[in-house]
């Protein structure tokens, strides 16, 4: 068991979500992180899992999305199973699932069963087309859903083809995110006087077109072209985007602003260079781009970050996923953890009065059924977990 890390300080690291009741069926990327996000603000999540396993095809023990959760093995394809479910939505304030549309319908535990069951259920569905649609049915992952979005073909440079940025952009930021918007919305409006339960449907074609929503503003203002690698955010611009060291690592510009810049090309060495092309008239940006990667390239990456270091150029060095945990901002603010042996990113945001934390590490299928038949008041659970769980 891990101890438990307060994500911000006093309190009890309930998180204001304490009290809050979740069913996660059983799925795979945005729902269960979903999930993970509303347990480490403190709702009790209980997730049912099949008999079987997971597909995610990783030990559960390591999947960091179910820390903060308990689980229960229930077989929805067999009656008994599928009523041990609908008795866990009666008692549920939410529930998550993320299958093709149809498929909890035909299981018997769709909206319309679960709502007549618990009519101020918040009823969370998390797929990339959505529910609607050519497509809805279809299969699919983050990379085509992010494609026909537009967000995919921002990333990348002009000469080449947009490259895949994990599944942060769409799964996680255009479903995951939208999700436990759209839950806590719905569940605000449930808890309200004459409020009900309803549906959120959260897709990731939705989320992600929705995370365009300034760049749509700048392409309609004449501010933005629409091809990758000539714009001002999309590396584009020499004073925003990556350059090489001389040891193989990367430093991230952003420095944006005249002040900024100007501190920058002093801290880079280029501060009296009168030769130095203007950044003012993207004519010159190929040229200006030039100059700066022969200075970065130079020294280091851990050298330019001292040079950079305390300044306001804007200027960071690009980190791996190991390294991150160890920059000092990150390591004075407690943003990643390192509990039972496995670092990961602390709960976020932060609560001044109600701080989330990491209580428990991941769930195990199964192993939460004794507390659940308890503190749900769900005795028949223990018989059907000695049949369900492998």
């Amino acid at each position: 068991m891990a101890a438990e890390h307060d994500a911000t300080g006093p309190a009890d690291g309930r998180g204001p979500l304490q009290g809050v009741r979740v069913v996660e069926l059983v799925g795979i990327g945005p729902g269960p992180f979903a999930a993970m996000l509303l347990a480490d603000l403190g709702a009790d999540v209980v997730r049912v899992d099949r008999p079987g396993g997971s597909a995610l095809g990783i030990d559960p023990a390591q999947d960091l999305t179910n820390r903060n959760k308990r689980s229960v093995v229930l077989d929805l394809k067999t009656h008994d199973g599928l009523q041990a479910a609908l008795a866990l939505v009666e008692r549920a304030d939410i529930l998550i699932e993320g299958n093709r549309p149809g498929v909890t319908e035909r299981l018997g535990i769709g909206p319309d069963a679960c709502r007549a069951r618990n009519p101020r259920l918040v009823y969370g569905r998390m797929t990339g087309w959505g529910q609607q649609g050519p497509l809805a049915s279809r299969a699919g992952h983050d990379l085509g859903y992010i494609a026909v979005s537009g967000a995919l073909g921002l990333a990348g440079p002009a000469g080449g083809p947009p490259y895949a940025p994990a599944n942060l952009l769409g799964d996680y930021a255009g479903g995951s995110l939208y999700l436990v918007v759209g839950l806590l919305a719905a569940l605000h409006h449930a808890r309200s006087p004459g409020g009900t339960g309803q549906v959120v449907d959260a897709a990731v074609v939705d989320g992600a077109s929705h995370l365009t929503s300034m760049i749509h503003g700048m392409l309609a203002a004449g501010a933005w072209q629409d091809r990758r690698g000539v714009n001002l955010l999309d590396g584009g611009a020499p004073f925003y985007d990556t350059y090489d060291t001389a040891d193989g690592g990367h430093m991230a510009v952003g420095a944006l602003e005249p002040s900024f810049y100007e501190e920058f090309l002093r801290l880079l060495g280029l501060g009296e260079d009168t030769t130095l092309p203007s950044r003012d008239d993207p004519a010159n940006w190929t040229a200006l781009r030039e100059r700066i990667a022969a200075r970065f390239r130079l020294r280091t990456r851990d050298e330019w970050t001292e040079v950079f270091d305390g300044s306001d150029a804007c200027v960071a060095p690009v980190l791996s996923l190991a390294e991150a945990p160890r920059h000092p901002h990150l390591a004075a603010r407690g943003t990643f953890l390192e509990l039972d042996g496995r670092t990961q990113p602390a709960p976020a945001p932060r609560f001044s009065a109600t701080p989330g934390a990491v209580r428990t590490p991941p769930a195990l299928p199964g192993a939460h059924t004794a507390e659940v038949a308890r503190d749900w008041e769900l005795p028949d659970l223990l018989a059907l977990d000695k049949e369900a769980t492998p």
